[in-house]
């Protein structure tokens, strides 16, 4: 029973550690030379390909959304004649 009870404790002592098994390599001075790069481009466009995309669909969805919209009030304010 009390080997049991050791063997427990070290087995949780082992998954409960804090400290890291692997060390993660830090980006964040390579991220900041990359975003203050002056190259013209746009900082919100500076991450890549996955920022240009996701500018470009929500630019899109903005453009329908708007024009959904006054659609909708041209057709509450001039309603169909009988």
């Amino acid at each position: 029973m009390m080997r049991n009870l050791l063997t427990l404790r070290q087995i949780s002592r082992c998954t409960l550690s804090t400290t890291a098994r692997r060390q993660v390599q830090n980006k964040v001075p390579e991220k900041q030379k990359m975003f203050q790069e002056d190259n013209g481009i746009p900082v919100h466009l500076k991450g890549g390909v996955g920022d240009a995309l996701l500018y470009r669909f929500t630019m899109a969805l903005t453009v329908l959304g708007t024009g959904y919209v006054v659609y909708e009030l041209a057709s509450a304010a001039l309603p169909k004649k009988k």
